[in-house]
């Protein structure tokens, strides 16, 4: 029961923080970094944060195929998409997209064969999905067809990199920081040749610039998927991918509070709807208190802050 709790009240939370983070990620894109350089900001969000992680951690994978496959989903080609919709849709419309990802789960979770995800969840997915369709259509402004294209894709690659984490479990050889930071370095590393084919803006490191490019790759990088990775592996997928909405939640209120962007009564109604079910979607996925799957590596009954980070990095 105390592991249980543990996973309700910790990894749950902590994974929570990566999408809250990455819906910050739309304003720092537009008014940060430099313009027409979406490959440029990828490479330097995960190549550096992938870095980091390694040098702190010093391990070698054990198996090499999984986790190329994990890399390539949830880095290698979710960071190109995720710069190409940031860069080209207004408003983060492209975080309000992404949050469509726990019916995507829910699907996928089916094919891989996890399971049924429980009903409750789908239902909490479902309010999701609809609470962001409603903000979305209470916006204004034209949509970019290419972004608006990056941003389905992204979700798609995302959502796959969810169900295989789930399904997979942990990587050979790894700690849960250090297959997050072979991710981080390997699916940058697949990004890397793309610059020159894609980026056409000018490449400036001013000191916006550079504070960007740094809260993307520590914060948005290495702090939000090593969270992110770490949920992923304990929590049900679909539990996981509801975490989503909260992504579009931030990027809105970012919106308001840095840009003055108005908020419609409606596109509050869409976002609260979404805040809701991504929260009270947690509990579904843990019905009666019980993970649907038990834990390889369980939380010691008895978990001090030291204890905690220890099984943190063992998970």
């Amino acid at each position: 029961m105390e592991a249980n709790k543990f996973v309700r009240w910790y990894v749950a939370p902590l994974g929570a923080v990566a999408p809250i983070v990455w819906g910050t990620t739309y304003i720092v894109t537009t008014e940060l970094l430099p313009d027409g350089r979406p490959m440029t900001a990828a490479v330097l969000r995960a190549l550096p944060a992938g870095a980091l992680l390694l040098l702190v951690t010093r391990q070698l994978p054990q198996a090499w195929g999984k986790l190329l496959v994990l890399a390539a989903l949830n880095i290698g080609a979710f960071f190109p998409l995720l710069f190409v919709a940031a860069y080209r849709l207004p408003g983060g419309l492209a975080a309000v997209v992404g949050a469509g990802q726990p019916l995507v789960v829910a699907s996928l979770v089916l094919v891989v064969g996890l399971g049924f995800p429980p009903a409750r969840q789908v239902w909490w997915a479902l309010l999701a999905v609809a609470g962001v369709a409603l903000a979305m259509s209470a916006g204004s402004g034209s949509v970019d067809t290419i972004g608006l294209v990056a941003a389905c894709l992204g979700t798609a690659s995302m959502a796959t990199g969810v169900v295989l984490t789930r399904k997979w479990g942990a990587t050979a050889g790894l700690s849960g920081l250090a297959a997050t930071g072979w991710q981080l370095l390997l699916g940058g590393l697949m990004i890397l040749p793309l610059v020159p084919l894609v980026d056409r803006g000018e490449f400036t490191l001013t000191v916006p610039a550079l504070v960007g490019y740094a809260w993307l790759s520590v914060v948005g990088g290495a702090l939000a998927y090593a969270l992110w990775f770490q949920a992923a592996r304990q929590l049900p997928a679909t539990s996981t991918a509801l975490l989503g909405p909260l992504s579009p939640v931030t990027a809105a209120i970012m919106g308001w509070l840095v840009l003055g962007q108005q908020l419609s009564m409606l596109q509050i109604l869409g976002f609260s709807l979404a805040l809701v079910a991504a929260v009270l979607g947690q509990r579904a996925g843990l019905p009666n208190g019980r993970p649907l799957r038990k834990q390889r590596n369980p939380a010691p009954a008895s978990l001090t802050a030291g204890a905690a980070l220890r099984w943190y990095g063992q998970s």
